[in-house]
């Protein structure tokens, strides 16, 4: 695959229009090379307000409900999409012969095979597709890996998280924000934990094998929603993820970091709370100080959502592959499938 740089400024269509997809479009409004032109989804209601808002004043973005349409009609340099997994393969197939760059949310492709289809034929077209894996990008772990790499820490033997958003209780759960969820016959480790999965290969290299426990503690909805997933990596260190989508953790926005991490080494060990603060204890002794940095408070996830897209275009602008490029991101499914290999066997999967 020749590697086709981003000419800047570029134009940018985001196919879909729902609650998660308004973060894409404010961080597209944010990215100076950006300009944001379409305005793409199955229902033109949804869309319009969104097309007004980001639009000028006098002159709303194009929106579409058929996105070959949309191709046609505006020309995009780089196509976003931030539809349910289930469509993005087929936007894919329908996108990549037209256009260069492509993000595409995740869970990517919905499963491994029609991922690796969709990376395969943007290959072949010589198309960019990168996934928006944005938890990686939360200020909080960008700083993490800076005190990991300045050995603060030592040798690092464990890294924990426990995951608390509260959101998952009742007849209601998720249907505020994605009712989907509800229906999904595999959601724990597939729509959230994958965040983790990444993040941690972010943090400390890759992971040689894993085993996991799933259980399903609100019976309204059909997948998965409790996990313990343990993880060794090629580095020696161990990675537990102890996931519950049931019980909440203490924070303001139980939104804001969705759990709480310890990280442990021979020379002392790093907690992120709920308020995205990072507290260091030296080794042997009892007082905890609190690592100050500066991070942007806006709408989820400390920014994330703006800081991947920006890394993205960044790379592909300068002719690099962008961290979360999609034939990379593949290795993330990879670990997934042996997730719930090692929950329906009770086996341990080396990878």
């Amino acid at each position: 695959m020749r590697k086709t740089p981003l000419i800047t400024p570029f134009r940018v269509a985001v196919v879909g229009a729902g609650y998660f997809g308004t973060f894409h479009y404010d961080a597209w409004s944010r990215i100076p090379e950006s300009q944001l032109v379409a305005v793409c989804d199955h229902d033109l209601e949804r869309a319009m307000p969104l097309a007004q808002k980001y639009g000028a004043p006098d002159a709303p973005l194009a929106t579409f409900s058929d996105v070959q349409q949309m191709l046609a009609t505006v020309q995009p340099d780089l196509v976003d999409i931030t539809t349910p997994s289930g469509t993005h393969r087929a936007l894919i197939e329908v996108v990549a012969p037209h256009v260069k760059h492509i993000i595409c949310q995740k869970p990517f492709c919905g499963d491994t095979s029609n991922a690796e289809a969709a990376v395969a034929l943007c290959a072949r077209e010589d198309t960019r597709l990168a996934v928006h894996e944005n938890i990686r990008f939360q200020p909080w772990y960008r700083e993490i890996a800076k005190i990991i790499d300045s050995g603060i820490l030592g040798e690092l033997y464990q890294v924990s998280f426990r995951l608390r958003p509260g959101d998952g209780q009742g007849a209601n759960a998720y249907l505020e924000r994605q009712p989907y969820f509800q229906t999904m016959p595999r959601f724990l480790v597939h729509e959230t934990a994958i965040h983790w999965i990444d993040t941690f290969r972010y943090l400390l290299g890759e992971v040689t094998g894993v085993s996991a426990r799933l259980k399903r503690r609100n019976s309204k909805i059909a997948g998965e929603d409790g996990s313990l997933l343990v993880f060794e990596f090629e580095n020696g260190t161990t990675g537990l993820f102890d996931g519950n989508r049931l019980s909440d953790h203490a924070a303001d926005n139980c939104r804001l970091t969705l759990g709480e991490m310890w990280l442990e080494g021979a020379a002392g060990t790093l907690r992120l709370n709920g308020y995205g603060e990072i507290w260091l204890r030296k080794f042997g002794s009892t007082c905890e100080t609190q690592h100050e940095f500066t991070w942007n408070d806006h709408l989820f996830g400390g920014d994330c959502v703006f800081a991947c897209n920006k890394s993205i275009v960044e790379a592909w602008r300068d002719g690099r592959d962008a961290e979360t490029e999609a034939h990379a991101y593949l290795t993330n499914q990879h670990i997934e499938d042996a997730v719930y290999r090692s929950a329906e066997t009770g086996t341990w999967q080396d990878m």
